[in-house]
Parts: structure tokens; sequence; C-alpha cells
């Protein structure tokens, strides 16, 4: 990492003459990341806006060019903050200084999606991608928590997963159906990674394409909305729903501060509740009930009655 010993005439402080060499820089913004241990998805995101910033005339070296640059994109407060997060953290790295702009990110509830609609791009998708879905879904881990398991985390006779946690959240265990064992039964163990060695860049697009795929094919352009990070939503906002306890749901999904689990009290309203039912007549046949996510009701005739939220 070239520093000059006297700061340039303009420019950051600390950085070469060599003014031009925006490529250089960003290579050791990237290497710079990945020391100070910033997540895989954060470093593809803040180098990525960034070099964006670059194609479309900003100086890297002129603070005031950035900002002009921000303010002309046609991005949304969300996306400028985050270009204001990128460069304050590129700043760092050269101990450079600025007055960022403010822009107010506007919090906007989250894309719930039927889970008909969940279950519909599970099954049409590739094995592997199914499985991870299903995953996903049953548990509501990040897509970096998941692309972080190992076999050993993999626990088959108690039907158990063990979470590394990212994002400083808290380490978590889940007790996962006997479908999803045998899916993840069903992947090769090439590696000691469930989900392989491949980048998660990689795996997102492969998700994006066939994503696409199947939303024409069952014309229903709301699947275009299911993100990796929408079963998250999906999961936290059923869970609470279903208990009524936001303790449980901050657990679940191992927040360490509460007010980031109470946008889940207020995402979907279920006045209009509807149900599908299901009876079971041996253990076997609850057993698979619950499985599938129905709640014991009560029981008749020696038959149990389950229900499940449509």
């Amino acid at each position: 990492m070239a520093l000059a010993e006297n700061p340039p005439k303009t420019g950051l402080a600390g950085a070469t003459e060599q003014t031009t060499d925006f490529k250089g820089k960003i290579i050791e913004y990237v290497w710079y990341m990945k020391k100070q241990g910033y997540a895989e998805a954060t470093i593809h995101g803040r180098s990525k806006l960034v070099q964006i910033m670059v194609k479309r005339g900003a100086d890297l070296l002129n603070p005031e060019s950035i900002k002009e640059t921000i303010a002309k994109q046609n991005w949304s407060t969300g996306r400028k903050n985050n270009a204001v997060d990128a460069y304050s953290c590129f700043l760092r790295l050269f101990n450079g200084k600025w007055d960022p702009p403010n822009y107010k990110r506007v919090r906007k509830l989250p894309f719930i999606p039927a889970e008909v609609e969940i279950d519909q791009l599970i099954a049409a998708c590739s094995t592997r991608m199914s499985t991870l879905l299903q995953l996903l879904k049953e548990t509501g881990i990040r897509i970096g928590e998941a692309w972080k398991l190992q076999w050993i985390d993999l626990d088959t006779q108690n039907s158990t997963i063990t979470i590394t946690p990212e994002k400083g959240s808290n380490p978590r265990m889940f007790k996962i159906s006997g479908h999803l064992i045998a899916m993840l039964n069903c992947l090769p163990k090439k590696n000691n990674y469930i989900f392989g060695t491949s980048s998660l860049r990689s795996k997102r697009r492969r998700f994006e394409r066939q994503r696409q795929l199947i939303a024409e094919k069952l014309k229903n352009p709301r699947i275009l909305h299911i993100t990796f990070h929408t079963f998250r939503h999906w999961k936290a906002t059923m869970e609470y729903h279903k208990t009524k306890d936001i303790l449980h749901v901050m657990q679940l999904l191992g927040h360490r501060s509460i007010t980031n689990t109470l946008v889940y009290t207020h995402l979907v309203d279920f006045k209009n509740d509807e149900y599908t039912s299901r009876v079971a007549k041996t253990i076997e046949e609850a057993r698979q009930l619950i499985e599938q996510g129905f709640d014991y009701i009560t029981e008749m005739e020696n038959i149990k009655i389950f229900r499940k939220r449509k």
C-alpha cells in the first residue's frame, strides 16, 4: 500500500501523486476491508459503488466531486446513503476527511410473499438451490450464515443445525424438519462446506436466473421480488403472528437489539385469517404435519386437528 510521507497539495491526505490510478486505489480499498474483517457482501457492495461513481465521472481524491456524483444519480436515498458509507470507509484508508451529505434512509416494510409462492419457488429450483431455500425458510438465517455452514454443523441424529453468526448477531441452534434433513443428505459431500466453495455472488446470480424462469412459467411477477433475505422477513413475520412473542423472534433472528425486531410486529394484518386444516389419525401423521408447519388445535373422536395459515 503506497502512502506518501507528505500529503499532496490536493486530494486525500496520504495519497500518492498518481491521482489517476483509481483502479489501484480501489484494489487497496478492497484489501483494506478484507483486513478489517468486513463481510464479503459488504466488501463487494462498497467496492462496486465506488467503481460506479468513478465510471460516472467522480474523482476519488476529491470529496466534493463524490458529493456531486452521488447527488446526480437517480438512486433511492438508501442507495445514496450506502454510497456515502462506502466513500467514508474509503477515506479511512487514506486518513482523509470530508463533510458527508445527509441522506436519511426511508424505512419501508419488506415484501412478504404468500407461503404457497415460496413453496412454488423452492420446488421449481435446482436440487442444491431448493435445499438452500428450504433452509432459509425453516430457520430465517442470513444467506451469509447459510453460506458458511459446514457438514460438522449439521446433527442429523438430533435434527439440528448450528449457526455461526455474522453482522454481530448471536449464535443459534435450530431444529430442522426431516424433509430438510433428507434434502441435505442428498447433496454431494465434496468438501467441508454444505453448499460448496463457489462465491456467494455467483450463487446469487444463479438464483436470479432460476427465479426469472419460474416467475415467467407461473405467470406470477411477485416471485421476482423474492430474494434470499425475503425468507428471513417471512420467517420472522410468521413466527411473531404465531407466538406474539417479540423476544422469541429476536432470539430466532439473532438480533442483539430489539429495535430491529419490532418491525415484524406490524408487517402483515391477519385480521381476516384464512387457514388450511388437516387431521392426523396416527403419531406419524401428526409428526409430518408439525414438520410441515401445522399447529395442533384440538382432538375429537381420537383424531387430532391441525391448521396452518395460508
